[in-house]
């Protein structure tokens, strides 16, 4: 069981993951010129927090988590909320092609800072988006490891410069960012620390 699995359960319980959500949601519907007939992916959706606060503004949204745990809290919530353009999926694209339709925006947070390998997620984004789709990319700043603490193997955050430029080796053009959150957590110290995040996109 992963830290995700064990994490699903009280996920939802933090007003931190609603704000972050709530932030990168308005930043999508304000600068991407977002459709009700566009079929969107969310990579890493964890519980589906971003896709529920999306899911009236377009037509569908594929769920993916790499988390069994995660995605059993998405399917309940979609059968209780009767969501039926929501569409819970466990699929790791580390690891696998995925086989879906083509979709018009592809939306993670929080997210690359716990993928190895990037650039050929990237180029997997690329081919899963319809011409002139978008990607949408909210993660960490570049910080000191204390976000995540001792042990952590992933990513201490990000350049977004650095990331667009990413994107651009992919094959997207006009990477912009933003800052569209900043969390306050305590870290091993003791002290409570800022961490931004930043809100990346850029077009196919």
């Amino acid at each position: 069981m992963t830290n995700f699995d064990l994490a699903a359960a009280g996920w939802d319980g933090n007003s931190i993951h609603w704000e972050r959500s709530q932030a990168i949601a308005n930043d999508i519907k304000t600068i991407l010129p977002i459709d009700n007939d566009w079929r969107v992916l969310e990579y890493g959706a964890g519980t589906g927090i971003l896709s529920f606060m999306l899911k009236d503004d377009v037509k569908e949204i594929v769920m993916l988590d790499s988390s069994e745990e995660m995605v059993k809290v998405m399917q309940q919530k979609v059968a209780d909320s009767n969501a039926s353009n929501l569409h819970p999926t466990l699929f790791n694209m580390e690891k696998d092609d995925f086989a879906g339709e083509k979709v018009d925006l592809i939306a993670t947070q929080m997210v690359l800072h716990h993928v190895a390998k990037i650039e050929p997620l990237l180029d997997k984004f690329y081919a899963l988006l319809n011409p002139g789709g978008y990607i949408a990319i909210a993660d960490l700043y570049t910080e000191d490891g204390s976000f995540h603490g001792k042990g952590f193997d992933g990513h201490n955050g990000f350049d977004p410069k650095e990331m667009g430029e990413m994107l651009v080796a992919a094959g997207f053009k006009n990477p912009q960012y933003k800052t569209c959150f900043v969390m306050s957590k305590p870290v091993e110290s003791g002290e409570i620390k800022a961490f931004p995040v930043f809100f990346l996109t850029a077009q196919k």
